[in-house]
C-alpha cells in the first residue's frame, strides 16, 4: 500500500475512479471549501496528484506540495488550472478529453428545444393555472440553420443532432481542415455563421482567442429571435450585452455556465426573460460523472506509473 496521497477537490467521486486509485490515500476537500483551505490541505498532505473538479488550482495550490506530479481534471475545461504555473513547476495538467461529450451535447440539444418551444415558460404558466394555447407559436427547427462554434467531440454530436432533426448545419472551427469536418456540414467564418444561423451553439474552450467571443457587436449580427446556447465555458459571451438583448425580446438563450458562480437571488440573471438557465450541469449525468472521474483517475495513473 502506497503512503502517497491524492487530493480530490470534491466531496466524493464515482466509485469506479475510487477503485482505480485504491493504492493511494484519497483526501477530499468536501463540497464547499475556500482557496485557503485547499492550500492548507495540499500543504498538509503533500499529495503526488490533485484530482480537480472544483476550486482554482493556482500556483499557490500547486507549489504547496513538493511531491506534486500531476493534476487530473475532472472534465475537459482547463481554465481553473494555472497551466503556466504547472509548466514552471514541472507538473503535468491533463484534461479528461471526451469524458462528458455525450452528456454536454444532450444538454445543448435540450436547451435548444426548450428555447424553440418555450417549454420552461409554458410549464411555469401551466403550474400557475394558465392555458396559453391561444396565441402561442413555437419555432420549428426542421429546415432552420444551426451554427456550431467549435467542432470537437461535443460539437460534432450537436451537429449530428441538428442534422437528425432536419437542420442545415454550419460550423466554425479554425483548427479543422475541410476533410476533418462531419459529413454534410459547411465550414464558414464566425461572422458569416452568426448572420446566417437561427440557432448558435458554443462548443469551444475558453482561451485568449475565444474570451468575449460573442461581444455586443457580434451579438448584433444575430437574427431577431435567434437562439444562443452555451454549454461550454463562461466568459465567451458578454453577459451584460446579451441580457440587454434578452430584455428587448431580440434573442433566446440557453445557458449552463456563468462568469460568477453560483448565482444567487441578487444576480441579474434571476429576472432575465427569454433565458433557460441551468446550474453548470452539462456533464452531470450518470455516464458523464463516471467518464470524467475515471478519465481523470486514468490520466493521474498514467503519469504516476510513468
Amino acid at each position: 500500500m502506497h503512503q502517497d496521497s491524492i487530493v480530490i477537490t470534491e466531496e466524493k467521486i464515482h466509485p469506479d475512479a475510487v477503485a482505480l486509485l485504491k493504492d493511494y490515500r484519497l483526501c477530499y476537500t468536501g463540497a464547499r471549501f475556500s482557496q485557503e483551505e485547499l492550500v492548507a490541505l495540499v500543504e498538509r498532505e503533500q499529495p503526488v496528484a490533485i484530482l480537480s473538479r472544483y476550486g482554482q488550482i493556482n500556483e499557490q495550490v500547486q507549489s504547496a506540495s513538493r511531491k506534486l506530479k500531476v493534476i487530473g481534471r475532472h472534465g475537459v475545461g482547463m481554465d481553473a488550472i494555472d497551466q503556466a504555473a504547472a509548466r514552471r513547476l514541472g507538473v503535468q495538467a491533463i484534461a479528461a478529453t471526451g469524458s462528458n461529450s455525450q452528456s454536454v451535447a444532450e444538454l445543448a440539444l435540450g436547451l435548444i428545444l426548450a428555447c424553440a418551444r418555450r417549454i420552461c415558460w409554458l410549464d411555469a404558466r401551466m403550474h400557475e393555472g394558465h392555458w396559453d394555447k391561444q396565441g402561442y407559436v413555437g419555432f420549428e427547427l426542421s429546415g432552420a440553420t444551426l451554427g456550431v462554434v467549435g467542432c470537437g467531440a461535443i460539437g460534432r454530436r450537436v451537429a449530428r443532432f441538428g442534422q437528425a432533426i432536419g437542420m442545415r448545419v454550419l460550423v466554425n472551427d479554425p483548427y479543422l481542415d475541410g476533410h476533418q469536418l462531419p459529413e454534410g456540414v459547411t465550414q464558414v467564418e464566425l461572422e458569416a455563421l452568426l448572420t446566417a444561423s437561427d440557432v448558435v451553439s458554443l462548443h469551444c474552450p475558453l482561451d485568449d482567442s475565444t474570451r468575449n467571443l460573442l461581444d455586443a457587436r457580434r451579438l448584433g449580427l444575430l437574427r431577431k429571435g435567434a437562439i444562443v446556447v452555451n454549454t461550454a465555458r463562461a466568459g465567451m459571451i458578454d453577459e451584460a450585452a446579451i441580457r440587454e438583448k434578452l430584455h428587448a425580446g431580440e434573442l433566446h438563450l440557453g445557458l449552463d455556465c456563468f462568469v460568477h458562480e453560483p448565482i444567487n437571488a441578487e444576480s441579474p440573471w434571476v429576472d432575465t426573460p427569454n433565458a433557460v438557465l441551468t446550474p453548470h450541469i452539462g456533464g452531470t449525468t450518470n455516464g458523464g460523472l463516471r467518464g470524467m472521474a475515471v478519465g481523470a483517475a486514468q490520466n493521474i495513473l498514467s503519469v504516476l506509473r510513468g
